[in-house]
């Protein structure tokens, strides 16, 4: 695991740590459906696209986001065709936190992911989302439980993998929703090949136990030709961030969000 992956887990757990006694009773009673929101624009033809609310990111800054910003960018990129929203939390790193994923979710209607390195189950419990990240190669054997929570609070879990090695495992677990992560935690460079890689090995084991498995295809999506890529691939839907949030943000989703028409597609 990449140094600055092992240093971001830290904070999370100094972060957990450092968390008050939180009710562990509540459920997200009104979620949002993430099923019903990627098929509705599957309908209609068009490549789902999961933009993302994010401020920072290791390598750089891309905005000065606050909750009131945050629900501004939200109801901008809903408005621009979105099918979900995802929110960065993780503040050390990202620059995000849990206001403005409670913000984001108030001023729009369709289903939020809350993503953060979440590392102890008391993070489960700081606020309702209507789906929340769940990264394998960082919880290891504890993900089941991670998931039963999620669960439990009427949230749906994304349950990232990077490698064939956490795919197998996740195949295991009661996860339906899976992203496939293009950015390596090891070197954390950006190789659309690996959810080419990976994706089949998801379909072949739908088809061998007859499940069904929603993949999202996350990281290095730069282009329509980058998104049109994943869709061939067999990927469900996309997770954009950076290249969403550089430049005109309602242009760039027209065009991903059509890219699934382009002749290569066939």
């Amino acid at each position: 695991m990449h140094s600055k992956i092992e240093q971001i887990i830290q904070k999370s757990k100094e972060r957990a740590d450092a968390l008050s006694e939180i009710n562990t009773q509540t459920r997200c009673n009104d979620r949002r459906d993430i099923f019903e929101s990627i098929g509705l624009v599957c309908k209609r033809g068009h490549i789902p696209v999961i933009a993302e609310v994010k401020p920072a990111s290791p390598t750089g800054k891309f905005a000065d986001v606050n909750p009131e910003i945050a629900s501004q960018i939200a109801c901008d990129m809903e408005n621009a065709g979105a099918v979900a929203l995802s929110v960065l939390t993780e503040p050390c790193y990202f620059e995000g936190c849990i206001e403005n994923l409670e913000s984001a979710r108030k001023h729009t209607s369709i289903p939020v992911l809350r993503k953060d390195f979440i590392v102890d189950t008391s993070q489960m419990h700081e606020a309702n989302s209507d789906v929340i990240l769940l990264i394998a190669g960082v919880l290891g054997n504890r993900l089941p439980e991670f998931i039963e929570i999620a669960r439990r609070r009427n949230i749906e879990p994304l349950v990232e993998v990077h490698n064939k090695k956490e795919l197998a495992y996740v195949l295991e677990c009661d996860a339906i929703l899976i992203g496939i992560n293009n950015r390596s935690f090891e070197t954390l460079e950006i190789n659309l090949e690996t959810a080419e890689k990976l994706i089949p090995l998801v379909k072949e084991h739908d088809r061998k136990y007859n499940q069904k498995h929603l993949i999202i295809g996350e990281s290095g999506v730069k282009s329509t030709d980058d998104a049109a890529r994943m869709i061939k691939a067999g990927a469900d839907a996309l997770l954009v961030g950076t290249y969403l949030m550089e430049g005109d943000l309602k242009e760039k989703m027209k065009k991903l969000i059509e890219a699934n028409n382009k002749q290569e597609i066939v």
